[in-house]
């Protein structure tokens, strides 16, 4: 359930007042002892950024989202990470990104789920968090307040502070900066070492040196990459990837992983990924991102058929053909 306006007010007052007590005493979550928790048992794994399916009318459609869950499980996922970009979570209301979290929670079979509660606000990110965790997610993918542009890293440092006070599974940053507007800093990093269950990041910014020096500073940590520009980096890292690719190429992403583990030519397997890739954005044709991921996914899982959240637009005949054109030349590629 939402919580109501008189709560909000309640939880708001709540955090402001533990805000200020945050100088004058050790936070309890930096108490607890124990080894990091990273939220996953292996470092070096395949999380699909899973699109969420809507209908035809916009609306969210649980029985495709059960679907996708079981089609992600099947291709050798290692996870799914649940309303992020791909998942174009700014489209949904609190109330939607609770019910897609249950959703997907109730189809994650064996596979590990994380997933995106931040807002630009941290009565709802809280509220989003916890409720993640109530219903048994291994992780959170947090981006940082987006909208504001940059703010000052002590004022990100007290978001994050009473985000981590708040609750206990692992948590993720998010450096998206190109669109949060927002960078994942090493100096916040650094503040919130403090904390167990920092996990570690999901870098999509896609600059390779900026990701180098993550992997430099944070060897203990799970420095996931979600740009595939970085995935060789990140795995000869020991760390894992989090790929929009795979809403496409689910089974693609997952044999990378699946190689390595074997001690194959997992690079090889990399580049077929990057040349599938490459074949379909020969055939974009001017065409929505989340439209045409949920368009191939559709065909790759043969429907049920799914469309892009309002703002975007759909796709056009022409883009469809295109497209479909596109995912046939790619499947006739040698394996």
């Amino acid at each position: 359930m939402d919580i109501t306006r008189r709560e909000s007010l309640a939880l708001a007052a709540g955090v402001v007042a533990a805000g200020g007590a945050l100088g004058a005493a050790t936070p309890a979550a930096a108490q607890v002892g124990g080894a990091r928790r990273l939220g996953s048992k292996e470092k070096v794994a395949y999380w699909v950024a899973t699109v969420t399916p809507c209908d035809a009318r916009g609306q969210f459609d649980p029985g495709a989202m059960k679907a996708v869950m079981e089609w992600h499980q099947k291709c050798g996922a290692d996870g799914v990470v649940v309303l992020g970009t791909s998942g174009e979570f700014p489209s949904f209301s609190v109330a939607e990104r609770k019910l897609v979290t249950e959703t997907a929670m109730k189809h994650k079979g064996n596979m590990n789920i994380m997933v995106g509660p931040g807002t630009p606000n941290i009565v709802e990110t809280i509220d989003l968090a916890k409720h993640a965790q109530s219903v048994g997610a291994d992780g959170l993918l947090v981006i940082p307040p987006f909208y504001f542009n940059q703010p000052p890293t002590e004022g990100l440092i007290h978001y994050y502070t009473q985000l981590f006070e708040a609750v206990s599974i692992p948590i993720n940053l998010y450096h998206i900066p190109g669109t949060s507007e927002v960078a994942i800093t090493i100096e916040l990093l650094k503040a919130m070492m403090k904390y167990p269950h920092l996990a570690g990041i999901k870098d999509s910014s896609g600059n390779a040196e900026g990701f180098a020096e993550f992997l430099k500073g944070f060897p203990e940590l799970n420095m996931r990459c979600g740009t595939s520009n970085n995935l060789i980096p990140a795995v000869e890292a020991g760390m894992g990837a989090i790929l929009a690719d795979g809403n496409m190429f689910s089974d693609k992403s997952a044999d990378i992983f699946k190689t390595y583990r074997a001690k194959g030519d997992w690079k090889a397997k990399l580049a077929h990924l990057r040349a599938a890739g490459a074949m379909m954005r020969d055939h974009h044709m001017g065409a929505n991102t989340y439209a045409a991921m949920k368009y191939v996914l559709s065909l790759r899982m043969g429907g049920p058929m799914m469309y892009a959240r309002t703002p975007y637009p759909q796709l056009t005949d022409a883009q469809k053909t295109s497209l479909k054109a596109g995912l046939d030349k790619v499947m006739a590629m040698p394996a």
